[in-house]
C-alpha cells in the first residue's frame, strides 16, 4: 500500500507519503512546484520543508503556472490579474468572488483549485509513486458544498481510496499516535483560517496495540497570516502617506510579498525592515516593522480575540464532555501564523509553556491525515448544529427545530420523532428543510462624517444552510389526500449513521403509510 495525503492550504500545500520500509511520513519535494522553507529546530540546526505555493498563473488557456514556479518568476508583478493566489479559502468560504473573464475563458476559485490540485497529482505520478491511499485533510468549518467539489476532484484522480479529515485533528493525530490516552489539542493557524481540534488517542487492542482516534471538540474561524498582511500593508502606507487606491495592482501586490516577508522575518528577529520600490514615482521606501507595533496591530484588528474565543469555545466543548482544560497534556501549534510570537504567547498564557509544542508547523497536518492508516478508527463527532426550519403558522415566519447539537458522537438517532403538519389547507406536500446552523462572525464597520474608517465591531449571529437541495425523493413528502390545517400528518425519524450521513424515515399518519425509509439527505460534517 502507498499511502499519499495532501494539506491543501491557503498559502502553502504540503503532499506526504508514508514510507513502504519504515511506515515514517515523509513531506514530498515536487520539483520546480515546490519551495524549500527553512526553520530553526530547538536543537539550533536548520531544517528545510518542502511546501507547493498555493499559486496559480494563468498565462494562457493552455499554459497554467503553478506554485513555486509563480514566485520566481515573479509572474504576479507582470500581470496581477492572471495571478489567482488564497483560492482555497475562497472556495471554503460561503461569500464566493465573481469569476475572472481571461481569454475568453471563465476562471473561478473551483476551477483554479482543481487545476492546481491536479497539477500536483501529476507531479506526484511524475516521481514514479502510484498512490493506492489518498487522504486530504479539510477545514474544521467546511460546508457540504465544498466537500461535494472535494469529492468530485477526488473522483477524477483515479485512486483506489480517498478518506477526508480534518485539519488540526490530523495534526493532533500525527504528534499523538504513538502516545495512547493523551489528550492533546491542534491549533491549526494557517493562511487563511484557524481550526482547532482536541483529540484522544486510545490503545483499543491489547495484543496487537492497534490504536483509535476520538475527536472530543473542534472549533474554527474564517481568519489567517493573509488578513495580517493587509494590515501590515496598510499601517505602512499610513505611515508613508499614500492611500491604498492610489496604488497599482502590481505595486500591492508586490506590497502584500514584501509584508509577508516581514511577517516571517519577526517570527525570529525583534524587528525588520524591506524595501519597496514604488512603479509610478520610481521612489524606493523602507518599510520597517517590529514586533510591538505588529502585536499592535493584530490586538486592533480582533485577531487575537478571535484566537482567544476560539480557545474559549473548544474548551467549554470539551469541558460539557468531561474533559477540563489542566488534563490536556499537549497543545500543538500548526501553520504559518503560529510562528507569530504574539500568537504563541496567546496561546502559552492559556495553557503554560510546558504544554506548547512548535515542532512541525508547515508538515505536521499532512503527516498527521497519514496517521489514519495506522489506526483502526477515528470516533469523530459532529462540528456543525443541524435543525429543521418549520414554518410558525402563529408568528408567520419560519422557526427551527433542533436535530444533533454540535459535538453529538454518530451514528446516532433522534430520540423522539418530528411531527409535522401543513401550512395551508389542501397542501399536497410538506419539504424536509433541514440545514447546518452556523455561527458565523460578522463585521461592523464605522464611518465618521468624513467617510474615514473609525473602527470595526466584530460579533456572531446564527445562520441556516439549507441542505439536500437536489434529492428530492428524500426532502420532499407528497400528500394524498391533501393535508388539513390543524392536523398532525408526517411522523418522521432522523439519525445519522456511522458514515455520517444524515438519514429520514417519514411516515404518513393520515394514509397509514412509510413514504420514505432511511431516505439521505445529505453527509454532515
Amino acid at each position: 500500500m502507498t499511502a499519499i495525503a495532501i494539506d491543501f492550504g491557503t498559502s502553502n500545500t504540503v503532499v506526504s507519503i508514508l514510507e513502504p520500509d519504515t511506515q515514517a511520513p515523509r513531506a514530498l519535494r515536487l520539483g520546480s512546484l515546490s519551495r524549500l522553507f527553512k526553520l530553526k529546530a530547538a536543537s539550533g540546526a536548520t531544517l528545510e520543508i518542502p511546501v507547493v505555493p498555493s499559486l496559480v498563473y494563468v498565462k494562457s488557456p493552455e499554459e497554467l503556472i503553478l506554485g513555486q514556479e509563480v514566485r520566481s518568476q515573479r509572474l504576479g508583478l507582470i500581470d496581477p490579474n492572471r495571478l489567482f493566489k488564497g483560492f482555497k479559502r475562497e472556495l471554503a468560504a460561503d461569500f464566493q468572488m465573481p469569476p475572472r473573464q481571461l481569454d475568453g475563458r471563465t476562471y473561478t476559485a473551483a476551477s483554479i483549485a482543481e487545476a492546481f490540485l491536479h497539477g500536483i497529482w501529476a507531479e506526484v505520478r511524475q516521481q514514479g509513486v502510484v498512490p493506492t491511499q489518498l487522504i486530504f485533510t479539510l477545514p474544521v468549518g467546511a460546508f457540504e458544498r465544498y466537500l461535494d467539489w472535494f469529492r468530485s476532484v477526488a473522483e477524477h484522480l483515479g485512486v483506489e481510496r480517498v478518506r477526508f479529515v480534518d485539519e488540526s485533528t490530523a495534526a493532533a493525530l500525527g504528534y499523538g499516535v504513538q502516545q495512547p490516552q493523551t489528550r492533546v489539542l491542534a491549533i491549526d493557524f494557517g493562511g487563511g483560517t484557524l481550526d482547532l481540534s482536541l483529540v484522544r488517542v486510545a490503545e483499543v487492542d491489547e495484543p496487537s496495540g492497534t490504536l483509535c482516534g476520538q475527536a472530543i471538540a473542534k472549533t474554527d474561524a474564517y481568519i489567517g497570516g493573509e488578513d495580517a498582511d493587509i494590515w501590515i500593508v496598510e499601517d505602512r502606507l499610513r505611515a508613508l502617506g499614500y492611500a491604498r487606491d492610489s496604488l497599482t495592482a502590481a505595486s500591492w501586490q508586490q506590497l502584500l510579498e514584501l509584508a509577508e516577508r516581514l511577517k516571517i522575518r519577526l517570527s525570529s528577529q525583534p524587528e525588520a525592515t524591506e524595501t519597496w520600490l514604488d512603479d509610478e514615482t520610481f521612489t524606493t521606501h523602507e518599510l520597517h516593522l517590529n514586533r510591538d507595533r505588529l502585536e499592535e496591530l493584530l490586538e486592533r484588528n480582533q485577531f487575537l480575540l478571535q484566537l482567544r474565543e476560539a480557545i474559549e469555545e473548544v474548551l467549554e466543548i470539551a469541558r460539557q464532555k468531561g474533559v477540563e482544560a489542566s488534563q490536556i497534556e499537549q497543545v500543538l501549534l500548526v501553520g504559518g501564523s503560529c510562528l507569530i510570537p504574539a500568537v504563541q504567547q496567546a496561546v502559552v498564557d492559556y495553557f503554560g509553556a510546558a504544554r506548547v509544542k512548535l515542532g512541525k508547523p508547515f508538515e505536521a497536518t499532512a503527516a498527521g491525515a497519514l496517521a489514519l492508516t495506522q489506526l483502526s478508527g477515528l470516533e469523530d463527532r459532529l462540528r456543525h448544529s443541524y435543525a429543521i426550519r418549520l414554518w410558525d403558522a402563529n408568528e408567520r415566519q419560519p422557526a427551527f427545530k433542533p436535530l444533533f447539537p454540535k459535538g453529538t458522537k454518530y451514528p446516532c438517532r433522534l430520540e423522539e420523532p418530528i411531527i409535522l403538519q401543513v401550512a395551508n389547507e389542501g397542501q399536497r406536500e410538506i419539504r424536509l428543510d433541514v440545514g447546518e446552523l452556523a455561527d458565523l462572525l460578522q463585521t461592523e464597520a464605522n464611518f465618521s462624517s468624513d467617510g474615514k474608517l473609525g473602527g470595526k465591531r466584530f460579533y456572531r449571529r446564527a445562520d441556516f444552510r439549507s441542505l439536500g437541495a437536489h434529492r428530492r425523493e428524500a426532502c420532499i413528502a407528497r400528500l394524498d389526500p391533501p393535508g388539513e390545517l390543524g392536523r398532525d400528518r408526517l411522523k418522521v425519524n432522523f439519525e445519522v449513521n456511522d458514515q455520517r450521513v444524515l438519514l429520514a424515515t417519514v411516515e404518513d399518519l393520515l394514509a397509514g403509510q412509510t413514504l420514505v425509509e432511511q431516505g439521505a439527505i445529505a453527509k454532515l460534517r
